[in-house]
């Protein structure tokens, strides 16, 4: 772990006699920090943390780090460029050190002190299933290395340093989900990991509102393999299947290892059977061996996945027992969750986020389903241009599958006049305005043997909708 002589020794070239405390951990809000934390205050739209410097260190924290004053009585240090104070004496905990910038502060600690540190960094970006290959590529890794993840999505200019933070001496390897919503940001990002790895999910709109362009969006996420060192370290691990991912070998010099379900990729998989909520069957193909394999991720599109995850552990040296226990670890099921409603019904509920391509996705999963089957789909954010599209193209695939579909939102509606459009019967289309009208209708509509896809952009909070629903929320 960080030690506060290294946040001295970044931002001001001096390590205090008395600096050798180690700092439990880092964060941003003062409700979830831990004894002998780091407590960053940052300045928002609504909230600024320096108002809660004193509740950080009611409930723990030991420093903080500032870049305007707080309320009279709190110990502050000044670290500020020319600022001129004596070092030699021991503060009393715990106390403020007072910066330029907060957020450049945990960015530049977090960077140099991933620079003094011997492993190998796997960065994952990409459109759709970032974090899930975070989890699965994590799970296979720690079946021979010491292995550091970033939790939840900590992905951005925020969350990624915080992780670098809990780097230790002792960790081995580190799997690093980076978001994008603008270009240069992931370039920022790697700069920071230093990734040698680098894996390239799939291109898509997500994001498209704020990224602009289809376009921008391939050239913000190519900044991962851009930023590769060369081969033999530098390894670029691209999806085969997607034109826009395959064709970044064209600006990378790292090693690149294609996987797919194509027989030119480097691994790839056939045979992929969907089982339900029992998992997925496939095979798998590498340099002339053939493994069978059964995981229990839900949905056939989950094979890419697998294929993501296992390229990881290939690469990385791992043996082939490793990585299929890796695979088969009960904990790989991740976002997608089934729960039982209090009618009976089966929820498969997705409400994490939502993306055509994920809602496509479990559109193909319910059709592999047993029961009456109910489409409940909110609308998807952010999707720019794409967005009449994107939200059609879901509505034509409901209309092919669903026995039942429910819209929530206004984007809602564009699925319910896709499907209906496509020959789905009216009387089975209910669309509604809000998660709370849904609700009350699936109340009273669901009955013992119905699965229930429910999916929506996270901004809906189409996770409401199942605790409404669910037998024991």
């Amino acid at each position: 772990m960080i030690t506060l002589g290294v946040v001295f020794e970044v931002l001001k070239g001096i390590q205090p006699p008395w600096s050798d405390q180690i700092i439990a951990d880092v964060g941003i809000d003062s409700r979830k920090l831990i004894p002998g934390s780091m407590f960053v205050a940052l300045a928002g739209e609504s909230v600024d943390g320096h108002d809660y410097v004193q509740d950080a260190f009611n409930r723990g924290a030991s420093f903080a780090l500032i870049d305007h004053p707080v309320e009279d009585g709190i110990r502050v240090i000044d670290l500020r460029a020319g600022a001129k104070e004596d070092y030699e004496q021991e503060p009393e905990v715990p106390f403020c050190l007072l910066v330029d910038d907060a957020l450049t502060a945990l960015q530049r600690v977090a960077g140099a002190w991933r620079k003094k540190l011997e492993l190998r960094v796997i960065a994952i970006t990409g459109s759709v299933g970032k974090s899930t290959t975070k989890e699965l590529t994590t799970t296979v890794l720690r079946q021979r290395y010491r292995t550091l993840k970033n939790p939840g999505n900590l992905n951005n200019e925020i969350g990624l340093p915080m992780t670098l933070w809990r780097l230790g001496e002792g960790h081995q390897r580190a799997v690093l989900e980076m978001g994008f919503y603008v270009p240069g940001e992931i370039e920022f990002l790697c700069g920071l990991a230093r990734p040698s790895v680098g894996v390239i999910t799939t291109i898509g709109t997500v994001h498209a509102e704020r990224a602009g362009s289809q376009e921008q969006i391939v050239r913000g996420k190519a900044e991962l393999v851009e930023a590769l060192p060369p081969a033999p370290e530098g390894i670029a691990i691209l999806n085969y299947d997607d034109p826009l991912v395959r064709d970044m070998a064209e600006v990378t010099e790292a090693r690149v290892f294609y996987y797919g379900l194509s027989p030119d990729a480097d691994l790839w998989a056939d045979q992929v059977e969907g089982l339900g909520l029992d998992g997925i069957r496939f095979r798998l193909h590498y340099q002339g061996e053939n493994i069978y394999l059964k995981v229990p991720l839900i949905g056939r599109h989950s094979v890419h996945t697998v294929l993501r995850a296992a390229a990881v552990g290939l690469v990385e040296g791992l043996s082939w027992e490793e990585i299929s226990r890796g695979l088969r670890s009960e904990h790989t099921q991740l976002r997608l969750v089934a729960v039982r409603a209090s009618s009976g019904a089966m929820i498969l509920d997705d409400t994490y986020n939502a993306s055509p391509k994920s809602m496509l996705a479990d559109l193909n999963l319910l059709e592999e389903m047993v029961g009456r089957k109910i489409a409940v789909l909110g609308d998807m954010l952010e999707l720019g241009h794409y967005e009449e599209q994107g939200h059609r193209k879901v509505g034509i695939r409901a209309a092919e599958v669903a026995d039942v579909l429910v819209t929530v939102g206004r984007l809602g509606q564009q699925i319910a006049h896709a499907a209906a459009e496509s020959g789905f019967k009216n009387e089975d289309i209910h669309s509604f305005l809000s998660g709370e009208e849904a609700s009350e209708f699936l109340k009273g509509f669901l009955v013992e043997n119905d699965v229930v896809l429910i999916k929506g952009s996270r901004g809906m909070r189409m996770d409401k909708i199942v605790a409404a629903l669910e037998a024991n929320p």
